[in-house]
């Protein structure tokens, strides 16, 4: 199951690099930028200390997820991403209380890590991103 550490916070943004400015200034390294073609977005970690990091997220298209996550909310938080050990025992262990997935099967994540997503209806209106991490 999850063991209780945020991955990241992701962030829509209409500007990867507007945003980096005030994440830049609040002590946060950008990283390089990555492309996921099948979410249609545009990615840059903001890095802190430790493990902390943001994940901004600019749409490649307007019919991505978070294309039209902001054409519907404007920017701001997208998702929390939460480490699992065992991404399908996970949600196996999820779906057994009745919570909602946007998809019962994982896809890779732009870190190459395997992600799946929580449903915003199953979580107090918060999509939530599980990420399956090594550490």
């Amino acid at each position: 199951m999850a063991d209780g550490t945020v991955n990241h916070i992701g962030i829509a943004t209409l500007s990867l690099d507007k945003s980096e400015e005030l994440w830049s200034k609040l002590g946060f390294s950008p990283s390089d930028d990555l492309i996921n073609q099948e979410q249609g977005v545009k990615i840059r970690y903001m890095e802190g200390i430790g493990r902390t990091r943001i994940e901004l997220l600019e749409p490649i298209g307007e019919e991505s997820p978070v294309g039209r996550f902001i054409e519907s909310s404007g920017p701001g938080v997208q998702q929390i991403a939460v480490n699992v050990a065992d991404i399908m025992s996970t949600i196996s262990e999820l779906t057994e209380i009745g919570v909602r997935m946007v998809s019962d099967e994982p896809v890779i994540g732009s870190d190459g890590h395997r992600i799946a997503f929580v449903h915003p209806s199953s979580a107090g209106g918060v999509l939530i991103e599980l990420v399956e991490s090594s550490k």
